[in-house]
């Protein structure tokens, strides 16, 4: 007798991509279904961006505060503008990636800026608007993809190893690792104090737990020092949640008067450049992990992801921090299934929240987050591999760029010094034509700079 199995009735189930319909104005805005993906996961997602990343909410206000920043302010402000800047993300440029003030460059803004410098945060927090508002004009306009393809790849690849030299160089004297000496500059520190065993700790543990793709291992990382440092009453309990602290003391505080001053020009250059370079790298990078990257090559919503990221840092400025970029560590919640806006929703939702955790965010030790200083140090410094060490006219330039910024405490000079070097490299052997009028134009302004002030 032959089988009727095959005639049995069967459920009529609704295809996959109709199951994100009873969130129905998140699979509008955000296009689930298209992008292969639901609601948890992009909520799962989000939350794994936010733990990777969420150092900088200890981190950031600490560095601040070295710059004369109330550090409850600053507290509240990395968490705003990160906020703001995940959300703009999130629902205008539809991607999963997660924006907070920028490593390196806080240490910038305080340590030469402010320290080395002399200029007051507040006009430093003008350099940062300034430059957002430069980074948005050149993302709007056409000027932008002509200036990042007239700088030297060697160059950018050295810009952003520089500015990992320079963090870690932070992070070792804030660590008491690395002290000043008389006869030699710097010299190691005492390892029979807590303070540098704690952070050398640190680094390692960081270093060990992200080997073994440990998940959140910065932050794990930092707790874990700091319950260290408590259990040597090193750190006093403040409590965990609290009224958010007032942001009255960095609202607004920017001084753009102050900014227009010749000695200025390579500073708010410095905050340009490394950002936007340092942007297009990580969204770049994202976007292939994302599969945000078409058949012919171009790069979904690229123009509005860019744009997002300007717009940020132009309101951070105006809440008290600086620069606002993308962050690396979005690919962590790409991995994680991250495929839309919702991710970066998630994330800015979560620093909102972030707010009410003021109390343990101040009992974080400088020590503890000099750990994940020298961290980040060392995985900004893989840029290097990239630059043609066969090419001495491009590998010199880039090793001069890279190696000042640390030596002269400074990234914007480590810059100038670095695109000088190149331009007379190249003009020494007879290749003009790898010298583009940009070069020539910001090399003129550098050696004035030096000129004259």
């Amino acid at each position: 007798m032959e089988s009727r199995k095959s005639e049995a009735p069967t459920l009529d189930l609704p295809p996959p991509s109709l199951t994100t319909t009873r969130h129905g104005w998140l699979e509008r805005l955000f296009k689930l279904s298209l992008h292969g993906t639901t609601v948890k996961t992009e909520l799962i997602a989000g939350l794994t961006t936010f733990i990777t990343m969420a150092y900088i909410i200890f981190v950031n206000p600490n560095i601040m505060a070295d710059a004369g920043i109330d550090h409850g302010a600053a507290f509240v402000a990395t968490c705003i503008a990160a906020a703001l800047g995940c959300l703009l993300m999130g629902l205008y440029a539809n991607w999963p990636v997660g924006l907070a003030p920028g490593m390196g460059l806080n240490a910038f803004f305080t340590y030469t800026v402010v320290g080395t410098m002399g200029y007051h945060w507040e006009t430093a927090l003008g350099a940062v608007f300034i430059s957002g508002v430069l980074f948005m004009g050149l993302t709007l306009s056409r000027v932008r993809e002509w200036l990042l393809n007239s700088i030297p790849v060697s160059l950018r690849h050295a810009m952003g190893a520089g500015v990992g030299l320079f963090l870690g160089v932070i992070g070792l004297k804030t660590a008491g690792i690395i002290v000043e000496s008389p006869s030699t500059l710097i010299k190691l520190g005492s390892l029979h104090e807590p303070a540098p065993l704690l952070a050398a700790l640190c680094f390692l543990l960081i270093a060990i737990l992200s080997y073994h793709r440990v998940f959140g291992a910065i932050l794990i990382s930092i707790i874990a020092v700091t319950l260290a440092g408590w259990g040597l009453d090193l750190v006093h309990y403040n409590g965990i949640l609290s009224t958010p602290p007032s942001l009255a003391p960095t609202w607004m505080a920017m001084d753009i008067k102050g900014v227009f001053n010749v000695s200025m020009i390579s500073v708010v250059f410095a905050f340009l450049f490394v950002h936007m370079f340092d942007t297009a790298g990580t969204l770049m990078g994202v976007a292939q992990r994302a599969g945000l990257v078409g058949a012919d090559g171009k790069i979904q919503n690229l123009s509005r992801a860019l744009k997002a990221d300007s717009a940020s840092s132009v309101f951070g400025a105006m809440v008290g921090v600086p620069p606002v970029t993308s962050y690396v560590e979005s690919a962590a919640g790409v991995a994680a299934g991250g495929r839309t806006g919702l991710t970066a929703v998630t994330v800015g939702v979560l620093f909102v929240a972030a707010m009410f955790f003021a109390p343990l965010a101040s009992m974080i030790p400088a020590y503890a987050t000099a750990g994940a200083l020298i961290y980040v140090a060392m995985l900004m410094m893989a840029s290097m591999a990239h630059i043609n060490w066969d090419e001495a006219t491009d590998s010199i330039p880039a090793i001069v760029t890279a190696i000042m910024m640390p030596l002269t405490f400074s990234v914007a000079d480590g810059i100038a010094l670095g695109f000088i070097t190149y331009v007379a490299l190249k003009a020494g052997t007879g290749k003009y034509r790898e010298i583009s009028i940009s070069l020539w134009v910001l090399c003129a302004i550098f050696i004035a700079k030096f000129i004259f002030l």
